[in-house]
């Protein structure tokens, strides 16, 4: 079994395992606040897009929240692709107590994305935590460019590259006073093996073996490149996305927003 059909497994396990509650209030946030689950940069670089009426996309959905929020900027249909089955669920429930019916969600590989969606979209979008869990980048990118309109965007936010560097509070060496201090290599090439559930969304447990990857911020911004799309900006932040506050403020690139457009034809 590969690494992508043994994660699907492992994160519709942990979606079993999931936390009291987890996820069942996207519907009612999304019919009281305005993009209740977009990071207010990410919703800065969104609206500065002009979606109204588009066609768009979110590789890596989860349980649909991100884009159910973004569906409030007027796009004319929104099609979220994730690995889980059981979470896509989760997300479809969503968009019918939330009435978002021009939102759906398609279940598989997102290296595989179905070809009746080539060339078909305006924007597809990653966020926080999506391109871990993918190895090769160059493929991932390569299928973005061909699922995306000529002129089409790809909008990347993310942890930052730095963060697979530092030991977060409870693993060994961890000392944020002062945050000078380095677990991992920035160019580890060995993939990160976990077995004790999906930290956000579940209990901890002994679980089925999850897979995720290293990428430098080079080898992000080339396989963006190769793929044959232009970087329109690449902004990095002082801080962390979800993983800890505990690095926060203290001069280190945490997390990044890379916005890059499909060539014209």
């Amino acid at each position: 079994m590969g690494y992508v059909e043994a994660n699907k497994e492992a994160w519709e396990e942990a979606f079993e395992h999931r936390l009291p509650g987890w996820g069942e209030d996207v519907a009612e946030r999304l019919q009281r606040e305005e993009l209740p689950f977009l990071n207010p940069d990410l919703a800065l670089k969104l609206r500065s897009l002009d979606l109204a009426g588009k066609d768009v996309a979110q590789f890596c959905c989860n349980n649909g929240r991100e884009l159910l929020s973004l569906m409030q900027l007027g796009p004319a249909r929104g099609v979220g692709f994730d690995i889980a089955e059981n979470i896509l669920d989760q997300a479809r429930d969503s968009v019918r107590r939330a009435g978002v019916e021009r939102c759906t969600f398609v279940a598989g590989d997102v290296l595989a994305v179905p070809p009746a969606y080539d060339g078909a979209f305006d924007l597809v979008l990653f966020t926080v935590g999506a391109i871990t869990w993918i190895e090769d980048l160059d493929a991932l990118f390569a299928r973005v460019a061909t699922c995306l309109k000529p002129g089409g965007a790809m909008v990347v936010h993310d942890f930052h590259p730095v963060m697979n560097m530092l030991p977060l509070p409870g693993e060994p060496g961890f000392d944020a006073e002062p945050p000078s201090r380095l677990a991992y290599s920035y160019f580890r090439s060995e993939p990160w093996i976990e077995n004790e559930g999906m930290g956000y969304l579940s209990e901890r447990y002994e679980s089925k073996t999850l897979t995720s990857f290293s990428h430098t911020m080079s080898a992000i911004v080339n396989a963006t490149c190769r793929a044959g799309l232009t970087v329109d900006a690449l902004d990095e932040f002082d801080y962390d996305v979800g993983l800890s506050d505990a690095y926060d403020g203290r001069g280190l690139p945490l997390s990044f927003l890379l916005t890059a457009r499909k060539r014209g034809e």
